[in-house]
Order: structure tokens, then C-alpha cells, then sequence
């Protein structure tokens, strides 16, 4: 299994916007961080808006947030959202299903207890223990200036 590059990058973005609580930041930011063509990422963006996963600002000092605490967003939820339009197998898609053995397989039915199985266990992790004192993401995605100490005389 392999997820999409949008699930990707809409995991990527909420933790950058976890990364920067408490900040309105802005799509390019987002793009250049994590690596991320900004056209591409306007979709996802909109997805992840429209999801209530991000709230957008417009206007000058415009940009996105979390639309929730990071600790209430599971990473089950957002790959829900952008793998579920996405057939995991043909046969998931009733309406294109071309396969002669639909009727007599039960390879489909291992597979949606396999996808239950691995949407339940990414429900139990939420964006807050993917950031959570994890000093290396922090560095890679902080917005914020190093800090400078002043030296002793």
C-alpha cells in the first residue's frame, strides 16, 4: 500500500502548521519547507480547508492555520479524507469493476478487513505525537529566528 502524494502533503502541512502554532502561515512557506509544488499544495490546502482540518485567511497577512488543536486531529481522519475517493483495488469500485471473479473472490473482503486494521490503527495517533517534542521536525519547519544568547563577560 502507498499512500497519495496529497495525503502526504497534507500531513506534511499540518505539521508544519503544528510546528508554527500560534502562526498564520503562508502557502509558499508550507511549499518551500516541505518540498511542495505551491499549485499542488493549493489543492490540498483546499481539501484540508473544506475537511476543517485548516482554517484559511485571506487578504495581505493571509495564510492557514490549524482549524483544530493539533492533540484533535488524527492521522486516520486525514488520510480518510484524501485516500477514500482513491479504489484501494478494482473491485472497490463498484461502478468501473471489470473483474470476472467479483462474485466468488474473497480476496476483497481481506482486504477491507486489512484497510480497517490500518485505518484504526492510524486513528490512534493524532498530528500533536507526531510534533510533540520532537526537536529535529522543529528545526526542519520552524518559521521562528534561532535564538542568540547573548554571551557572558
Amino acid at each position: 500500500m502507498r499512500l497519495t502524494i496529497r495525503t502526504n502533503l497534507a500531513m506534511r502541512t499540518l505539521m508544519f502548521c503544528a510546528v508554527n502554532e500560534g502562526r498564520t502561515v503562508r502557502k509558499h512557506e508550507v511549499a518551500e519547507q516541505c518540498n511542495a509544488s505551491e499549485n499542488h499544495l493549493a489543492q490540498v490546502i483546499n481539501t484540508l480547508s473544506q475537511m476543517g482540518f485548516v482554517e484559511t485567511v485571506r487578504g495581505r497577512n493571509g495564510g492557514l492555520r490549524l482549524g483544530h488543536p493539533a492533540s484533535e486531529i488524527s492521522v486516520g481522519a486525514v488520510a480518510r479524507a484524501f485516500e477514500t475517493p482513491v479504489p484501494f483495488a478494482e473491485c472497490f469500485a463498484t461502478d468501473r469493476n471489470t473483474c470476472p471473479l467479483y462474485g466468488n473472490c474473497r480476496l476483497r473482503a481481506a482486504l477491507e478487513a486489512a484497510l480497517d486494521a490500518f485505518y484504526a490503527s492510524l486513528d490512534r495517533v493524532r498530528l500533536i505525537d507526531l510534533v510533540e517534542e520532537n526537536d529535529g521536525l522543529h528545526q526542519l519547519l520552524s518559521m521562528e529566528p534561532p535564538r542568540r544568547f547573548a554571551c557572558a563577560s
